[in-house]
């Protein structure tokens, strides 16, 4: 795939019948007569997985989908249907979520943006963990032993081997150990081609990349290519403005910022 079909491509959508309601299979298939008439699709043969249950009154877990009444939770629903409006608009699907430097909150968000978004009947979300010095997705919604990220990007797993889902709506593309090679591995071509496939097979209507602070690594400017818009996520005890205008230098024309989200704001 070329790069002006690559970008044509992000911006198509390419859904087929509509979900649960494939074409039944005309004849046997693979010669076998006791296979089901009709196949499930890609998105309803990924693996199921749980959440961690950890209990939340001794080790509190900040997934604030727990506490829907917490005004956070409603500010996540706002921003959830703020970005879709703004991706409907623009044809987009693949929004990053990067901070400026390291613990600002950008898997805080990204991971509590994808279970609002979850939350939207007849909508199919993907959260992808591609802060690949510091994989934190898999932590925060306490799940272990998931996902050869890795081997993923590398062309090497499938996606239906890698992906898993949580709910109905909600994927997780997860990432157990760091990669010493993080930033060669967004450069690789097979990384690009790896999460076109994933988009692909499972046709999400929106693909989260949570990634690393942008002015510590070449990371995020490795993977802009892939991406149609990002959320830069600011901390209001330690981000500045200096901070954000960098961002926005390195950004420059090559991806739509959708704005600036300020976390920990403190009242004045």
């Amino acid at each position: 795939m070329s790069s002006q079909d690559r970008k044509i491509f992000r911006r198509k959508t390419v859904r087929g019948p509509a979900k649960g309601n494939l074409p039944a299979v005309s004849g046997p298939v693979s010669g076998d007569a006791g296979l089901p008439a009709t196949l499930p699709e890609p998105w309803e043969r990924l693996r199921r997985v749980r959440i961690g249950g950890r209990d939340v009154r001794t080790d509190p877990a900040p997934l604030v989908s727990l506490f829907r009444d917490d005004p956070a939770a409603r500010a996540f629903d706002l921003l959830r249907t703020r970005m879709k409006q703004a991706l409907r608009a623009n044809g987009w699907r693949r929004v990053a979520i990067a901070s400026p430097t390291p613990g600002c909150g950008t898997t805080f968000t990204a991971v509590n943006l994808a279970l609002s978004l979850a939350r939207v009947p007849g909508t199919r979300t993907v959260l992808m963990d591609m802060n690949r010095r510091d994989p934190g997705v898999a932590r925060m919604m306490d799940m272990r032993g998931l996902g050869d990220m890795k081997g993923f990007l590398r062309g090497e797993t499938r996606t239906e081997d890698h992906i898993v889902r949580c709910c109905d709506g909600l994927a997780l593309g997860l990432a157990e150990a760091p990669d010493r090679n993080a930033a060669e591995t967004l450069h690789d071509p097979h990384c690009a081609r790896a999460l076109d496939e994933m988009i692909l097979t499972l046709d999400p209507d929106v693909v989260l990349y949570d990634l690393p602070a942008i002015l510590s690594c070449d990371d995020v400017a490795a993977f802009l290519p892939q991406v149609d818009a990002l959320l830069l996520v600011a901390d209001g005890t330690q981000t500045t403005a200096e901070q954000i205008r960098a961002c926005e230098d390195i950004l420059g024309d090559q991806v739509e910022l959708l704005g600036v989200i300020l976390n920990q704001a403190r009242m004045s």
